[in-house]
């Protein structure tokens, strides 16, 4: 096997630890279009996160602190200033290990780096990381379709794409079958979930796009683009557009986001839910169209550009 390069690093004591997950709650609160007075609770944020419930103990703290929450009932807290919450999100941080870690992951097995089999201690000497934190990242794996476990202590990769030709093709099948989900005769809005992403797109727009991961954008656009196919009630719309965005995840992740094309493009979309929302849904299939067919050509069919919109 070609190894990728080595990550070394060294786990972070737990108040680093505790300061990086303050954040990315803080993050949540946002996404999640919390209001004062809403619950949040160690048990969900560690199942959120999967770490312990130490670290989020930590970390809930920090944000007591800064204002953002107040202790309820038991564990639990309850949000206190939405607006400290924003504020927190955006402020700058150190860099994630465990997050640069995950993405090297990514890049080395789309380089064809990492076999489709592994153990877990081949890869502890890869990328030089404990054993807890790497079964928490395979873990998150798991859960986002790239990655399985085997008996015993392996892992197997799933299929992803791995050329811009298969990539380009993913998005000339996408415009087949989104904008038809749209215009199947059994299309029902589901109002409130469309509506929080709708927030969620103006947020982006307003400048958040400027400020998150390039896997927090494609995890916040591709769960968009699922909800509405979800509001078909067809299986094969949902179950192809989950398979695709499966497979094109680890491209994503190995492009530079261009962020004001992805302003444009979350623009885009809170068009399409407006559309939605008003009941208008030939139109938001026509937008659909025409938004995916503005992503679709891309100038290098042989080659990994460095730069894609999102």
């Amino acid at each position: 096997m070609r190894q990728g390069p080595v990550v070394r690093s060294k786990v972070p004591p737990v108040s680093a630890i505790a300061s990086s997950l303050a954040q990315q709650i803080a993050r949540l609160i946002q996404a999640e279009g919390l209001a004062e007075g809403d619950a949040l609770t160690e048990r969900s944020l560690a199942a959120r996160f999967d770490v312990s419930r130490s670290p989020v103990r930590g970390a809930l703290r920090d944000l007591e602190r800064a204002g953002v929450l107040r202790p309820a009932d038991r564990d639990g807290y309850r949000l206190a200033d939405p607006a400290a919450a924003a504020a927190l999100a955006v402020a700058p941080t150190e860099p994630d290990e465990d997050e640069a870690v995950y993405l090297a992951i990514a890049r080395d097995r789309l380089a064809g780096q990492v076999p489709d089999r592994i153990s877990e201690n081949a890869l502890l000497r890869l990328y030089g990381i404990t054993r807890p934190r790497l079964q928490a990242l395979l873990r998150r794996m798991s859960k986002e379709g790239w990655v399985e476990r085997l008996p015993g202590n392996g892992w197997r990769f799933l299929p992803v794409l791995t050329s811009m030709e298969t990539y380009r093709q993913s998005y000339t099948f996408r415009q087949a079958i989104e904008p038809a989900a749209l215009r199947d005769p059994g299309f029902r809005a589901n109002v409130p979930d469309l509506t929080r992403h709708l927030d969620q797109q103006r947020r982006l727009v307003a400048g958040e796009v400027l400020a998150i991961s390039a896997v927090q954008l494609f995890q916040i656009n591709s769960d968009l683009h699922e909800a509405i196919a979800q509001c078909s009630g067809n299986a094969f719309f949902i179950d192809a557009l989950r398979r695709v965005n499966r497979l094109r995840r680890l491209i994503e992740y190995r492009l530079t986001v261009d962020r004001e094309q992805a302003r444009l493009r979350c623009a885009e979309h809170v068009r399409i839910l407006e559309l939605v929302l008003a009941g208008r849904t030939a139109d938001a299939a026509d937008e659909m169209q025409r938004h995916l067919a503005a992503l679709g050509p891309i100038k290098a069919p042989t080659a990994l550009p460095d730069t894609l919109p999102v």
